[in-house]
Parts: structure tokens; sequence; C-alpha cells
């Protein structure tokens, strides 16, 4: 029985997988100690607790244990990657270089160090959103002390190609940053083989708890060294001060543990109903196009725009399915995708794209459901509009002379 209303907003956030939950339930109550507490059990089943999940978290990237900093989440982990490594480098040089597309947990911190006095070179992107080595590789200066580029677009899922950039960065000395918050335990991230040097994700993007995430921070070939961005305590080997929250970072090593084993399964899966979804929906309607990558794309990810639609009115027309028209984190405003503009996406065709995101727990119901109801909720404002019928009519739009009354 199809339960309303549904949820294809997966890139916000996941549902917390039930096998997550049950592993975290016990040390709300019973096993409550303080991961410091080193004085008695309490405290004992608590550092030992953090401590697998640490292993579990590692081994989804290919790392030391010793390399995982516990944080509140991806926007701290890119805070203490990006403000960490300027002011600990900043002797090195001031220049960083990143991208327009990336998300703001990694803009807004590039920002603040711009009025301290840091360069910073936002690379543009082609019209998938896509950054190339040799872009970075022409950016680089001899001040250049980090590169900041996300591994899989948020908006439109598109995946930057982060072992070629990898290997410029070793090549040039520059420490790389990546922003895995969407691609964690959907495609394989492996630390080592990719050259990446610091890496951030959150638990909530991969079926666990919200509010804890890692930095991974490398410990040789190069020892990375970061400055922490608040003090007190000294937890994570310095670099994040703050009592651990245990049962959240169990779920986020249990989450980690998951997305390393079922990573194909999930992957196919949600390909498939990806492909079911798009394919109804270019087969039923004209004037749409694909946002983002073709090929190098996230696997859950469908961002269509629907020319000659309204998109505030398509998102009305469509309120039993939980979708999005940007990133969730910049929908509080009502600012137009800074991704598809970047992109050299229109500006009609930036109102009027939706972002479709499916998970592990979508079904094929939930997705049929969706298909139709969107392609009836095209159909039904194209009638209203005079623009689409005018362009059905064979009418040039960009040869007309409006009028202003």
């Amino acid at each position: 029985m199809l339960k309303l209303p549904i949820y294809l907003d997966n890139h916000a956030t996941t549902p917390v997988d039930p096998r997550v939950l049950d592993a975290m339930l016990p040390y709300f109550r019973e096993k409550f100690g303080n991961a410091a507490s080193r004085n008695h059990p309490f405290g004992w089943a608590a550092e030992e607790a953090v401590t697998i999940a640490r292993e579990q978290c590692a081994q989804l990237l290919n790392a030391d244990p010793k390399e995982i900093v516990f944080t509140s989440g991806s926007t701290e982990s890119n805070n203490l990657a990006i403000k960490g490594v300027a002011e600990l480098y900043r002797e090195k040089g001031k220049h960083i270089i990143t991208a327009a597309t990336e998300h703001k947990a990694v803009l807004d911190p590039c920002k603040h160090l711009e009025s301290l006095g840091f360069e910073v070179t936002y690379l543009p992107v082609d019209r998938y959103a896509r950054v190339s080595a040799e872009q970075v590789a022409a950016a680089m200066r001899p001040d250049t002390i980090l590169v900041s580029l996300m591994f899989a677009n948020n908006e439109v899922g598109t995946i930057h190609p982060i072992g070629e950039i990898g290997k410029i960065c070793k090549e040039r000395g520059v420490i790389f940053h990546t922003d895995a918050t969407q691609a964690c335990g959907k495609v394989p991230v492996d630390v080592q083989a990719l050259g990446i040097d610091l890496l951030s994700l959150s638990a909530h993007k991969m079926y666990g708890p919200k509010g804890v995430g890692l930095l991974y921070v490398r410990r040789k070939n190069p020892r990375v060294r970061i400055a922490p961005i608040f003090d007190g305590g000294g937890h994570e080997r310095g670099m994040r001060s703050g009592t651990l929250n245990v049962p959240g970072i169990v779920g986020l090593g249990k989450a980690c543990e998951l997305g390393r084993l079922e990573m194909q399964k999930d992957h196919d899966y949600v390909f498939g109903l990806r492909e079911r979804m798009r394919k109804r929906l270019f087969d039923e309607l004209d004037y749409i196009s694909l946002n983002g990558h073709p090929e190098y794309r996230l696997a859950g990810n469908l961002n269509v725009s629907f020319a000659y639609v309204e998109g505030e009115a398509m998102m009305m027309g469509i309120k039993d399915i939980a979708v999005s028209s940007g990133s969730a984190c910049t929908s509080a405003s009502l600012e137009p995708s800074h991704v598809l503009r970047a992109m050299g996406v229109g500006e009609d065709a930036v109102h009027t794209s939706i972002r479709f995101g499916l998970g592990r727990f979508t079904t094929q119901e939930e997705v049929d459901f969706a298909a139709e109801h969107t392609i009836a909720a095209v159909r039904r404002l194209r009638e209203l509009s005079p623009l689409y019928e005018m362009v059905k009519e064979g009418i040039d739009l960009a040869t007309v002379k409006w009028s202003p009354h």
C-alpha cells in the first residue's frame, strides 16, 4: 500500500537504516559512558564502541583508523579542513583552489578566508558541472596550499575526476581536500588510490543519524597537519575537542560498514529505479532536459528541467512527492541554484529544475507514482502556458518582440 507523501529527496537526508538504529540504541541507556572516562567500565565500553566505529569508517575509505577525526557532520569537517590548513600553512602560501559549484559549507569558509587576506580561485565548470584535472593544474601557483573539490555534486550528481586531480596535487605538493558527503557509501572512495589528503563525510547522507560525521586526515605521504577551529580538552588528537557523541559515532560506523558491504547492491537497485523514472519522463514529455553528467553521476540522482513550467507552481503541483528544487541547505533562500547557473543553464530552466533523489528504501511503486504525477502536473501547467502554445506552433520565442503593455 502506497503511503503519501512519498520521499524522493535522499540527497538532502536519508532515513536511518533500522540496522543502524539497532546498533545505536544501547549507547543511549545501558552503555551511556563518556569515551574519555578512563577509570571505570562505563567509559571503557564507550571507548571500545568508538574504536570499533573508527575501524568501520576507516575500512570504507581504505584509511588508517588513526586518520579518522569525528565531527558533528560535513559542515564542521569542511570548515576544519579548509580553515585548519589555511592557518597552519599560511607561511607557505595563501592561495586556495575550489569550484563555483561547491556546497555552501565549502564556499562560505573560502569567502571567510578571503576576508583574512587569502586568495581563492573559483574554477568554472563545464555544462555538466565537471572540473577537469587540466583546469586545476593551470590554476596552481607557487603559493597554492589547498585544492578543495567535492567528490560528487549534491544537486546534479556529477562526479569529478578525483583520481586525476589527486595525482596533480601530489605532483605539485598541494594538499587535496574533497567533500565526499554525497559519494561515500554510494561509489568506491579509496583515499590511497585517489591521492586524497583530507575528506569530509556526514552520517545522515548514508542512512545514519544526523549531527555526526568525520574528517579523514592523512598521516603519511604527506603527513597533513591542521589547526583546530575550537579548543578545549584536546580530544581527537587535539584536532577536535569535545565529548564524543558515542551513539552517533556508533551509528556512523554501522552506516559505513553497510555502505561498504552493500554498495554494489544498492548502486544497481537505485540505478535501475532512476533509469525507469528517467525513461518514463523523457518518453512522455517534450522540452525537458537532464542536468548533470549523463555518465559520471550518482546512481540515485535525477535532476531535470521542465521548460515552459513555472517552478513554484510545479512544486505545488507535486506536493505529495518530497523533492527538491535545489540544495537543502540553500533552499531557505529563494535564490536560484548557483550550481545550475555555473553550468550555464538558462534562467528559465534554472527555475524549473527538480531534483529527484532515490535511495536504498525507495520502491518501484513510489517511482511510478512520482513519474505519473510529475507528467500530469507538467501537462496541466503547460496548458496554462501561452509560451508552450507558441513553441508548439513553431514560433521561435527568441524572435518575438514583446510589447511592454
